[in-house]
């Protein structure tokens, strides 16, 4: 069992103004197109194996981190497109060389006194020893990536 010291979870949340459809399916079905919302962050996101959107599919993205260019494989582990919910699990890259797993969760909402919705990101990790930090820079890096993505589907309407 792993020491509580390696294992972890960070949440944020983000409001935008798209709605909880609109955003899920720019990962559930579009992930391709998220670079076209933030190159800066997202350079590419390829189809590797299955199909968009669907459990037990393998994507691979590149994307900049802490100003580096980095690369992730990730399996699809969950999809449920009526609580626009998407599971990702990193199976290979740059996270696997300081996090024995790490799976990101995308929950997007309805705000209940407005329109737009809540995106809520989970991220859990298991790190490979106390050096290694826990990913809050990472968190930040989706936070933003929300917000383009919204601003590109605002922009689209």
């Amino acid at each position: 069992m792993a020491s509580s010291t390696l294992t972890g979870k960070l949440e944020a949340d983000v409001d935008i103004k798209a709605s909880p459809e609109q955003f899920h399916e720019m990962f559930a079905q579009k992930p391709h197109h998220v670079h076209h919302t933030c190159y800066d962050k997202i350079q590419g996101c390829d189809l590797h194996e299955g199909k968009w959107g669907k459990v037990g599919s393998i994507v691979h993205w590149s994307y900049v981190h802490d100003g580096k260019a980095k690369k992730a494989k990730e399996v699809v582990e969950a999809v449920d497109p009526d609580k626009n919910l998407i599971t990702f699990r990193v199976i290979e890259g740059d996270l696997m060389e300081e996090y024995k797993s790490f799976v990101a969760t995308i929950l997007v909402s309805p705000k209940s006194e407005d329109s737009g919705s809540v995106v809520h990101w989970t991220l859990e990790y298991e790190k490979l020893h106390d050096g290694i930090a826990h990913p809050e820079t990472l968190l930040q890096l989706v936070q933003d990536i929300s917000k383009d993505i919204d601003a590109h589907l605002i922009q689209a309407n």
